[in-house]
């Protein structure tokens, strides 16, 4: 299988635009891993692949999450080699799904337990639809405070979770937001 994906980390000063982390488009997967509940004895089991259909390039996670043995999770998660701008709000993908609901885990820098990231979820659609998601959507999970700085997020998950069921999720871009984009 072959890995298509590159990273931008683009900002400007302006923030006309907003600043992409992922947008799929050539080089190696770098950056990108698969993480399942089997890490802490679960028993969920996917896989990511990241593919070119045409002009369209995405990563696509899917699989089978299972609440057996304590887990249920698969993700795809994304390390931040820079802090996202103070002037972002929140995060956008495009993405399509099989109509089953999927989470955004951000991790910040005083994450110290895997439990421990704040999560807001989205509905996926069997069509290409964006999913704009604001900081004041991302509730903490493992006791963390209740309001985050954005710009300690160290790493983005894109995750099935919580519940048993086929996951099968395609994400063609990451971008963070800011009042003008």
């Amino acid at each position: 299988m072959r890995w298509i994906a590159a990273l931008w980390l683009t900002a400007s000063t302006t923030w006309a635009n907003p600043m992409i982390i992922e947008d799929f488009t050539d080089g190696e997967a770098t950056g990108w891993s698969y993480v399942s509940d089997r890490v802490m004895g679960g028993v969920s089991n996917g896989g990511a692949a990241f593919f070119k259909e045409g002009d369209e390039t995405f990563a696509r996670l899917s699989g089978e999450v299972s609440t057996a043995n304590n887990g249920g999770f698969i993700q795809i998660r994304r390390q931040l080699s820079t802090a996202l701008p103070a002037a972002s709000t929140g995060i956008r993908l495009t993405a399509r799904g099989n109509s089953k609901r999927y989470y955004i885990h951000l991790r910040p820098t005083t994450s110290r337990r895997p439990w421990q990231y704040y999560a807001a979820s989205f509905e996926s659609t069997a069509d290409w639809s964006e999913v704009t998601l604001n900081w004041s959507d991302f509730k903490p999970q493992g006791g963390l405070p209740d309001r985050f700085d954005h710009a300690q997020i160290t790493s983005v998950g894109i995750v099935a979770y919580g519940a048993d069921y086929e996951a099968e999720l395609d994400v063609k871009t990451v971008e963070i937001i800011s009042p003008s984009s």
